[in-house]
């Protein structure tokens, strides 16, 4: 795994809200996490999320964007141990200049043949937190090309520190509403090959174009929440009587919900260790 940084990325990222980084993954890992994320998306079936029912079947425009189950580091070992990885969370704190990281959820995003696009928005005003410092990693697990889906970014939006987000709809243009200023931004397209990645800030303004082919176009992503952050009040994938014993402004740190994957000083790898190694579906305790 290609896991280091030159300062020259950094500098990019900062500057920019997202960064490309070419043969993220060897062969060799490509299979395993393309596997992996075959394996437990087959697993769930309908359920976005594990605690979930099998959803109807839907034909939202929503749903046709993309298969989106979330979470599989909770009931799927083997993609666990990938997700789970403080590599991965070294690199999220390196390019934010932070302390420490939390998974806040991952999600198999999957655009299927002919799927809709990818309307224009921001990632971390959807969450439960509120941190100018998300970060969220993007990995091509078949190639993004310009035909099949792949990601733009909209560069320097997430200077502006604005929360201010729109849902993922049938309006492409509907984050200038909320944000005339992006408008006369040029966006910048990411094409990337099979075991390539991205990483992007949570309120860097992104989307993605339809998949104009027959083919798939797999994708495995995580947000990652900086640690020490708050509740905001936004349910989000917590369940309701998760929410219910919360109140805004307490802490998220509950490692089973939200494991510290990275951390350069306090010591978590003993925790992170067991939750890897763990063959049971993993669920918060309140």
């Amino acid at each position: 795994m290609n896991t280091e940084l030159t300062q020259t990325q950094i500098e990019s990222y900062r500057n920019n809200g997202f960064i490309v980084i070419d043969n993220f993954l060897s062969d060799e890992e490509l299979g395993e996490w393309r596997g992996a994320v075959d394996q437990a998306v087959a697993a769930r079936g309908g359920r976005k999320l594990p605690w979930q029912e099998e959803a109807k079947e839907n034909t939202s425009y929503y749903d046709s964007v993309f298969i989106q189950r979330l979470n599989l580091w909770k009931d799927c070992q083997r993609f666990r141990k990938l997700m789970l990885d403080p590599r991965i969370g070294k690199m999220a704190c390196d390019l934010e200049g932070i302390d420490g990281i939390r998974i806040w959820h991952d999600q198999a995003l999957i655009k299927e043949p002919w799927a809709n696009p990818t309307s224009w928005h921001l990632d971390v005003p959807y969450w439960s937190f509120t941190s100018a410092h998300a970060t969220s990693l993007w990995v091509a697990l078949d190639d993004a090309t310009f035909e099949n889906g792949c990601l733009f970014f909209l560069p320097g939006t997430h200077k502006k520190r604005s929360f201010k987000n729109v849902g993922i709809g049938q309006n492409m243009r509907e984050i200038f509403n909320v944000h005339p200023e992006f408008a006369t931004i040029k966006s910048v397209a990411a094409p990337m090959k099979a075991g390539s990645c991205s990483f992007h800030n949570g309120l860097t303004a992104h989307a993605a174009h339809a998949n104009m082919t027959p083919g798939w176009r797999r994708a495995m992503t995580c947000g990652f929440m900086p640690d020490e952050c708050v509740f905001n009040g936004t349910q989000n994938i917590l369940k309701k009587e998760q929410v219910a014993k919360l109140k805004v402004g307490d802490p998220l740190e509950d490692d089973r919900q939200n494991p510290l994957i990275y951390h350069r000083t306090k010591e978590h790898k003993s925790k992170l260790r067991e939750f890897a190694e763990s063959s049971e579906v993993i669920e918060a305790i309140f």
